[in-house]
Order: structure tokens, then sequence, then C-alpha cells
């Protein structure tokens, strides 16, 4: 079945048409075209994402790309079998134009439509990779929104087990890249920052480093790094070494706590995704991790690290397997936690 994939959640317009028949041996093959749009330009002059400005972006793109992706794949609406889309979370007017352009699309096909959780595209997005990992598996996703760390037995089979208490990962690099002065989007910014500062130049917190829990808490480093800018500290290169320890503080933290994770579970396969999956610097030491404790890391393709519309076709596709779909009407779901998704009927693996 040809399954279309549309996501819109909140600054990136993205589309894709997966195959899960040319997808049984090695998922990857299975996606057969992608396109995506980012909004990062249009939203930059004001800092940070404009909802309506967001949505309205939408409307204007979608048509396009979803005419790009096809001819891309040198097939037609005609063949599609299903239409997959993000149904949540996410920037509600985005989401509305979306599951609109998808419900309506698969009504006038007389085709099924299916709902997609946008984390759950992100936690599925490295089995596009070109070594995907099997399930079972520790997932940590990581993004401007969502800190996580979930069980994952199966497609639908999700136990959450460790999540932050209050900043994501991703909005702790976006704050404090604000605070710095970084422009929009800070995250990379910040980074690339961090790139050209001097390690141990300043010791910031690692907030429940030591909790002897997995959950996560990122806004005592916001106050430490807003506590060292009204000490009157602007020269760029003492910027670059308080960039460096934010890095250095968030990446700790994260990869403390997903090694506990693994010890925890004492499964082999540790699964990151989401935005932040394609920082270097937690990459390399989860690397370093995984090396010394003897598991498995698997990331997506950094293509596929931002929102995309090829996680919500497979997901869609997977979903599909399952036996899940809707044909008329549609709900979105602004906030939506993905261990609410999980259903423990659900059978393990992905579509065949």
């Amino acid at each position: 079945m040809l399954v279309l994939g549309i996501e819109t959640s909140c600054d990136e317009s993205g589309v894709a048409l997966y195959d899960d028949a040319l997808g049984q041996a090695l998922p990857r093959d299975g996606l057969i075209a992608h396109a995506l749009h980012s909004q990062v330009r249009m939203h930059e002059e004001y800092g940070g994402v404009v909802p309506e400005l967001a949505s309205r972006d939408h409307i204007r793109r979608l048509p396009g790309l979803i005419g790009h992706v096809l001819k891309s794949a040198g097939t037609t609406v005609a063949d599609l079998g299903a239409i997959a889309y993000t149904q949540g979370p996410g920037l509600a007017g985005a989401l509305l134009v979306g599951a609109g352009t998808a419900t309506a699309l698969a009504y006038g096909l007389g085709i099924p439509a299916i709902a997609v959780h946008h984390l759950e595209g992100h936690l599925l997005s490295p089995l596009l990779s070109c070594s995907p990992p099997k399930f079972p598996f520790v997932a940590l996703l990581v993004s401007g929104g969502h800190t996580q760390l979930m069980l994952v037995e199966g497609v639908g089979r999700y136990t959450l087990i460790g999540e932050s208490v209050d900043d994501a990962a991703g909005e702790a690099f976006d704050k404090t890249a604000k605070l710095l002065g970084l422009g929009y989007p800070g995250g990379p910014a910040l980074s690339r920052l961090a790139a050209t500062g001097r390690p141990n130049r300043f010791k910031l917190p690692r907030p429940m480093l030591d909790s002897g829990t997995l959950d996560f808490s990122f806004s005592g480093l916001k106050t430490a790094v807003l506590s060292l800018i009204r000490a009157g500290i602007d020269e760029t290169q003492v910027r670059a070494d308080i960039a460096h320890a934010v890095e250095d503080a968030i990446t700790d933290v994260l990869v403390a706590k997903s090694r506990r994770a693994m010890t925890s579970t004492g499964l082999a396969r540790l699964v990151v995704a989401g935005g932040v999956s394609a920082n270097r610097t937690l990459r390399s030491r989860l690397d370093a991790s995984a090396s010394l404790d003897g598991f498995d890391v698997f990331y997506p393709e950094l293509e596929l690290c931002t929102d995309n519309g090829a996680m919500i076709a497979y997901a869609g596709a997977c979903r599909a397997a399952s036996g899940d779909a809707q044909s008329l009407g549609f709900e979105i779901k602004p906030r939506w936690n993905l261990a609410d998704l999980a259903t423990p009927s659900r059978q393990s693996g992905t579509p065949s």
C-alpha cells in the first residue's frame, strides 16, 4: 500500500510517500519520495514561531509539496492507499491545516485517513535509517518541546520511564540562546557558538543528575546562565565559553539518564530521536558511552531529525498494518502524551 504522509505540527511543512511493499525487508527502501519546507526565515525576525503565520504558510505550501512528491515518485493521487497526518501534539492551527487537507483528500479518494502521533513519528524515524534497530529498545525523545525516555516493545507498545519535570532539553537550548542574544532557531545557533568555546571556563548545574530517577530538569540551568549574563559578561569569547558550558551541562544530563535507563531496563539498544538528536556533541558522547557500557545506539538520518513527512508516512504505514484508520471527520490534539497512545493488545512489528 502506498501511504502519503503530511506533517504540519509547527513550522515545517513535510510531505512523503511510503510504499510498505518495498519496505518489507528494510523500512528505508519503502520511502520513495519526500519533501520539506522550513519556515525558519519567515519566523526568525520575530525570534520564534508565530502560530498564525505558521498556519497560513502550511496552507500555501502543502498543495505544491504534495504535487512535487507525487511527481517525483512517478505516481498520482489515484495510486494512494491511505493518507497519514499529524494529529498532535503541536500548534492547533497548524495541525488543523494538515488534518483538514489529509482527511478531505482521503474522503475524495475514498481511502482511509490515519491519525499519527507526532512523537511516535520521531520515535520510529530511526527505523528509516540504513541500519535500523530491532524491538525492544529504549528511546530518548529529545526536542524543543519534549524530553522523555520510553521503553518501546513494538509499534504502539510504549511505556514512559522518565521525562522532564519542567523545560525540555531543546527548550533549554533555545531559551539560553535567547539570553545570549543568538538568533532563531536558538539551539543550532548555540551549538555553533559552543564549538568555539573553551571547556571548563564555567561550571553550570546539572539538575536532577543524581536524583536516582530517570526524570529530567533544566530550568535551573537557564537561571544560572541568566545570573552570569547579569554579571556583565558580554565579550564574544566569554559568551562562547558560556555556550560551551550550557551544551556540556545538557548533554551530560541526557547521557547520564540514558545510561541509567539502559542499566535499569537491561536492554541493549538505545534509540535517540527528535530535533536535538542531530546535536554532534550529544551523538559523540552517547556513542562513547555505548562503547563503554556495551549497548548499541541508533539515530535518524540527519535529514529526518527535524519534523518531516517521512516519519509520518512510515508511522501511518505501521498503524495501517495494525488496522488503524478513519474514514470521516478528524480531531486534533495539541496536547497529547505519547504514553496515552499505548495499547497492550498491539503486536510488535513493522508494516508487512
